[in-house]
């Protein structure tokens, strides 16, 4: 049986686990006003991982519009940022 250290062992675990995308979520949360600036970060209202779909949710008509421009960005910026390749789709509601 191989050994893995406790960091790669809760990796592996987070993987498996149904749990991975809520931790993701929150990841993004922590980062997403050094990401997309204070201004969008402030207007956002939720933002949420389903498989490898970052759903973003806003109440601003003219915030949705920038956002559905900027989805490739804002995808490319997440995962560099998370330095994995988490987010293949951006979903703007």
């Amino acid at each position: 049986m191989a050994q893995l250290s406790i960091g790669d062992a809760i990796k592996e675990f987070l993987n498996k686990s149904r749990i991975k995308g809520g931790i993701q979520a929150l990841q993004i949360e922590d980062i997403w006003e050094d990401i997309m600036g204070k201004t969008i970060a402030r207007y956002t209202d939720k933002l949420q991982i389903i498989g490898d779909k970052l759903i973003i949710t806003t109440s601003v008509g003219p915030l949705k519009n920038e956002l559905i421009y900027q989805k490739e960005k804002i995808k490319q910026r997440v995962n560099e940022a998370l330095q994995q390749k988490v987010v293949n789709e951006v979903i703007i509601q």
